[in-house]
């Protein structure tokens, strides 16, 4: 199991919202010890992004946005523009492996509390900033949100209906799909920097942007660009190097219909009845398919509705063509399969009780006891463990 692995290592979170947070929750619940820095006031604004909260003893609240991304973490209370908070900050940085946060540049050097001077007191520390638009170049000032770099970094100018549907236009994710993949990125540059420290014995400073990653996030249809030197075009739940590759409506529902290679669309015409367009040039290879998937789309339409979404999914299964349903979270937490691998969990909180989470899926699934961090805190709850007044 991995949820000792980071046993040992001491994180400085002064991040906030969900890019940040969502890399110091991977770190806690990899077995660091996470102390979250909260303005005594404030704390981290997503305490405030509700409803819905989940509610406490004493009128206490907690946003689930905010608990979505900050379970196992000491919540500790510092303004850093105060001598105090500032203080306090760089004694825990003294003894940190890792400092993570996002606020706009140079902001923190105003109170040094920047890499460069924190590193002379501390030249193993890892030191990750986040922002918006990256430490320099001509935008690096600019602040920034998830749904900006969605549009800015090109995601939204292929996602959503085509333009001769009806609703087309723009369309951003459901989740904010940026700031959970820089989450990821920057864990794995926080991992990649421990490692590499311990052939240096020297920490690094990581610089990381928002717009970086959602440049990259655009994978395959970025590659579609550099290559053919075209726009993707939106295209809507079609997938827009592989067909059929898309949803479709069945007797009495929806469901996606995900065919990768000329295999699996062969055995898809067997089941549909139609063998023949398996052999027919404009379908038989995927790169024809894609040619001229108006027309097959049409006839895949017309077949698709004449059997029910059991049907259809029984009939699959058998010969093992990829489909899947489209789930409500309702249902979505009361699947099989997301129930054996234990995916819904609860961790025990004094004011609230258990609290349903989702388990990280870098960790095992055989225990519910063993995997189970600590609830996310309330606002300044560990600051006396970290930060003791003395008479």
């Amino acid at each position: 199991m991995l949820k000792n692995a980071l046993t040992g290592i001491k994180v400085l979170d002064l991040s906030r919202i969900l890019a940040g947070p969502w890399c110091t929750q991977n770190l806690a619940d990899l077995g660091a010890e996470v102390i979250k820095i909260e303005h005594p006031q404030r704390g981290d604004d997503t305490r405030g992004w509700g409803p819905p909260y989940l509610e406490g003893r004493g009128g206490q609240n907690m946003s689930s946005y905010f608990m979505s991304c900050n379970r196992g973490k000491h919540s500790v209370c510092a303004d850093f523009s105060t001598p105090e908070g500032k203080n306090l900050i760089i004694s825990l940085a003294k003894d940190a492996d890792v400092l993570v946060e996002n606020y706009k540049p140079a902001t923190l050097a105003r109170y040094g509390l920047d890499y460069k001077t924190l590193s002379q007191e501390n030249p193993r520390l890892v030191y990750i900033s986040i922002t918006g638009f990256g430490q320099d170049g001509p935008m690096s000032e600019k602040p920034g949100y998830d749904y900006v770099f969605q549009g800015m970094g090109g995601l939204m100018s292929y996602t959503g209906h085509a333009d001769r549907m009806s609703g087309a236009g723009p369309l951003r994710t459901g989740v904010a799909v940026v700031d959970l993949c820089t989450g990821m990125y920057a864990t794995s540059a926080v991992l990649a920097a421990l490692f590499q420290r311990e052939r240096t014995n020297r920490g690094t400073y990581i610089d990381l942007a928002l717009l970086d990653v959602a440049v990259a996030l655009n994978a395959n249809q970025g590659a579609n660009y550099l290559v053919s030197g075209a726009n993707p075009e939106r295209s809507g739940n079609a997938h827009p190097n592989c067909a059929p590759y898309e949803v479709f409506r069945c007797a009495d529902g929806h469901m996606i219909l995900a065919v990768g290679n000329d295999s699996q669309f062969q055995r898809f015409c067997e089941v549909a009845g139609v063998p023949a367009w398996s052999d027919d040039p404009r379908f038989a290879t995927n790169s024809n398919r894609i040619s001229n998937l108006p027309e097959l789309r049409k006839m895949l339409t017309e077949v698709f509705v004449t059997r029910t979404r059991d049907d259809w999914a029984a009939a699959l299964d058998a010969a093992g063509v990829p489909w899947g349903p489209i789930n409500t979270l309702e249902q979505v937490f009361a699947n099989p399969q997301v129930r054996h691998r234990k995916l819904m969990q609860h961790v025990a909180h004094p004011d609230f009780g258990p609290v349903p989470m989702v388990r990280n899926p870098m960790l095992s699934n055989e225990d519910e006891r063993e995997i189970a961090t600590p609830a996310p805190p309330r606002l300044g709850e560990h600051s006396c463990k970290y930060a003791p007044v003395h008479d």
